[in-house]
Order: structure tokens, then sequence, then C-alpha cells
């Protein structure tokens, strides 16, 4: 594809659109009130143990909770109550979403950007960082590893804000990537979900990405903490735009695009206060739209090439923060999916799967071009950061069986209209995950005889068979049409869904 070079100066002055802003605030104010957040933090220190188990009880009938809730979660201390607080959300975990855990990889697509964010390697102003951007042909090879190589059925592709990476650019990686087909050992590598990870965009945009057949737009708020959040992001850069970044999931649902994925970036300012703005914004999602966040992610502030800030914060969070941090997320938002990735090392991630996360990735590089490159897995002035795990999938889905949960590769749900609204009132009542169980054992048997080393294929067997022995007990009426199914595709027929 040739690329069109555009004037950067004028490309970022055209960017924002006020209008598609102003429509979305309340008297010229957005909707995550600072000092609301702080006095609601401060009011609820203390709570006591009927209020945090009242507050429990909520969550696992699958409630969001208010600010109140979140906040006295918050600051429970008391380590029985801590620990009930953990077996309630893996608890809610399983009631929503089953005993699956779905598995992704990212794609880096370019690292050239317009923005100087402080703690970011990508930042403008690092002129040590080696820049690039991949051309359709470059991104072909990548997926055929991806999808080919390694069995991945889902992505997340990460693009720069830079007019080299514009909507157009987008669209057309998008029908790249859904165009490769790869033989594998019995059937064919293909990638089925594409989510994007990308800067705010206008509607008129979103329009045009979600007609390509996107499944999760993903957009991070960074930090929701405003001061923090104009420090960082020095003024002038497009990003410096706090309203432009916390209304982009309106205008996202106003163009049709059902699933939105929020975040926070761990480390940047208070952790309390990034937890209670992340459950504002879902709570604003669903009192304008009827649909909270599909996803919400827990990114923690990690070590960048020639980025100082990133190692001095006085914000970072540690290990315990941490895993509190996620517990009173799924407890918080109790239907949303939650994604921990390869930022974090093997131990923390075995760990976040006991606090209610559903997805992960694996065999992760976040290098431009690395899948297809030789040498290191991690090269600093190639990546935004470094990763904590580096583990392949075939080493993830095993260690998952061995954990007792099966891996799912499903993408059914997006490609049958179960999103948006539908799938919200679907995970509410428990019933998305009846759907998820017979695709996740469909995919799981396609992956296995596809992608699986011998001793992954033998951890998954057994997996396999407590599976299918849960949806002969509890989906008899089902039953005998999802064997049907299971049994073409151990034949060799692929994507094969309900």
């Amino acid at each position: 594809m040739a690329v069109e070079l555009k004037d950067e100066t004028v490309w970022v002055r055209e960017r924002i659109r006020e209008e598609e802003i102003s429509k979305y605030l309340d008297g010229g104010k957005d909707f995550i009130p600072d000092d609301e957040i702080g006095r609601k933090l401060a009011e609820n220190q203390k709570p006591d143990r009927a209020r945090v188990r009242e507050i429990l009880a909520k969550s696992l009938a699958v409630q969001n909770l208010t600010p109140d809730e979140t906040a006295a979660l918050l600051h429970v201390t008391d380590e029985e109550l801590l620990d009930e607080m953990k077996k309630t959300a893996l608890a809610v975990k399983k009631k929503v979403y089953d005993n699956r855990i779905v598995t992704f990889a990212p794609l880096y697509i370019g690292n050239l950007c317009v923005n100087n964010c402080l703690y970011c390697g990508f930042r403008k102003d690092n002129e040590d960082t080696k820049r690039r951007v991949l051309n359709l042909e470059e991104i072909r090879r990548e997926t055929e590893i991806l999808a080919g190589r390694i069995g991945h059925k889902r992505l997340i592709v990460v693009f720069g804000e830079h007019p080299q990476t514009d909507v157009d650019y987008m669209i057309a990686t998008i029908k790249t990537i859904y165009d490769v087909k790869t033989k594998a050992r019995v059937g064919e590598g293909n990638i089925r979900r594409i989510n994007v990870n990308a800067a705010p965009m206008s509607i008129e945009e979103l329009r045009r990405l979600n007609e390509v057949g996107i499944g999760t737009y993903q957009v991070f708020q960074e930090t929701y903490h405003h001061e923090t959040y104009a420090r960082l992001h020095p003024k002038g850069s497009l990003k410096a735009h706090y309203a432009w970044r916390v209304t982009c999931m309106h205008r996202a649902l106003e163009a049709g695009i059902d699933d939105v994925g929020i975040g926070a970036l761990f480390g940047l300012s208070d952790w309390r206060f990034e937890v209670m703005g992340l459950v504002y914004h879902s709570r604003e999602l669903e009192e304008k739209f009827g649909i909270g966040p599909h996803t919400i992610s827990f990114p923690r502030l990690e070590p960048a090439f020639n980025t100082p800030y990133a190692d001095r914060s006085p914000y970072k969070v540690d290990d315990e923060t941490f895993k509190k941090i996620m517990t009173v997320i799924r407890l918080a938002v109790p239907h949303a999916g939650m994604i921990v990735t390869a930022r974090e090392n093997a131990r923390i991630r075995r760990e976040a799967i006991s606090l209610g996360i559903t997805q992960t990735d694996a065999s992760t590089k976040i290098g431009i071009g690395a899948y297809s490159a030789e040498g290191e897995d991690q090269e600093g002035d190639r990546q935004q950061f470094f990763l904590g795990d580096t583990r392949s999938l075939d080493e993830v889905v095993r260690e998952l069986a061995e954990m007792g949960y099966i891996t799912s590769f499903c993408t059914a749900g997006y490609r049958c209209g179960r999103t948006g609204e539908c799938i919200m009132e679907l995970l509410r009542s428990g019933q998305e995950g009846k759907f998820c169980k017979l695709n996740a054992v469909l995919t799981y048997r396609e992956w296995l005889d596809d992608f699986a080393s011998e001793e992954t294929r033998r951890a998954g067997e057994k997996v396999l068979g407590q599976e299918i022995l849960e949806v002969k007990n509890r989906m008899p009426s089902i039953y005998p049409k999802f064997m049907e199914y299971y049994e073409r595709i151990k034949r060799g027929e692929r994507d094969l869904y309900f």
C-alpha cells in the first residue's frame, strides 16, 4: 500500500472535533468528578464487616457497585475480609464467564507518534527509539506466524497516533490480517477477531472502522486524575486534550461499535483514584448507552527505553496492591471481562486468574516486526516497554489446563451478534457462559489438534473430558448436537459454533 504522506502539523490540528466532545458533557464538565471521588474515598475509610459482606453479596448477584461501595472495598485491610473478597471475585467470574480464559496476542504495527507522554518509550522526543511502520506485506508475514505457527485466533492490533497510521491505514491493516489463511497441522490457521487499541477518533472514522469488522475498540485513559493527566501529557499535544480522550467511548458506541475496552495505567497517580475513575467511566457508559465496557484492562507502569519517568514515578503499585485492584474491579463491575497482560511476570498472571481475570496474552512480542524477526525477543529501542512474561501460547495453555481452566479460542459471539446490549444481558443473567462453554470446547479441540505440543495436548484432554461431562449434565437437550459438532471437528472440520 502506497502511503500518502500527510503534513503532521495540519493532521494534528484537524484531529479533535469539539462538537463531538461538548455533546457528552454536563454543563461543560466531564463525568470524572475529582473532588467527589476524593470525598467518597475519605468517607468510606473504615467499612465494618457487615457492610463489606452486604457489598460482596450484591456483587455475587452480578449487580454493579456504587462508587461508595467501591470506595469501601478499596479501604478493606482486614486479612479475613480480603480473603472473602478474593473468593467472591473468583465466584463472580465463574458465575458470569464459567471456567474459561480467553487468549490473544498483541500486534504492534508502528511506533511513530505525535505525542510526548512522559512515561512512554514511543514519545515523539525520544530520539533514540528506532522508528518504523509495517507495510502490508510485513503485516501479512507477522500474521502468518501468529495464526499459522502459534495458533492465535484473536489479535489486539496496536496503532500509534500519527498520520502514517491513520484510519485508512488501519482499515487496510485489518483487511490484510483477516485475509491471511495458513496451513496448520490438521486444519487452517487464521485470525477470526481483531480488537483495536488506538487513539481517540471521530464518529465518522469509527463508523468506517466498524464496517471492516473489528471486535473491541480499546482506549486507555492512562490516568483519570485531571491534574496528573495534564502534567504527564504536555500542552499542545493531541493527547493533552483530556475531554477528547475520556469521551472516545461515547463516540465509539454512537458509531455502532458495540464492544469497548477501557483501562488505566496504574503507577501514574493514586491507585484508589484510578479504580474509582474506571467505575465512574463504566457507570457513565451504562447510563448513556445501556452498555458498560466489554473489557477493563490493568496495565501497570513498566520500565521503558530512555524514559526516566517510568522508573521514578512516586505512584508505583506493588504486587499486593495490584492484586487488590483486580479484586475490587471484578467485584465492582462484575459483568466486564478483565485483561492482564504479559507486562506482568508469570507468577502474578497465575495469581490474577484466581481473582477473576478472563483474558490474557501469550507468545507476546511488542517490538515492531518482532514476530518474524530474528534475534532477541526484547529490544528496548524498538518496543514501548519491557515485558515480564514471554512464555509461548503452548506453555500458557498447558499451565491453564493444569490449573483446571479451559482456554477459549471462541470468536462466535461477535459473529452471531452477541455483542453490545445483548451480551450485557447474557452476562448478567449467566446465560453467556453456556454458549461460551460449548464454543470453548469446540475451539479447544481445534487448537489441540492443530497446534499443541504432545505434553500440552495430554493436559488439555483431561480438561476436555471434564468440560464435555459438564455439557452433558447441564445442557442435555443440546448435548447430541454439540457432540455431532465435536466429532466433525475431530475429523478435520473447522469453525463450527453455537
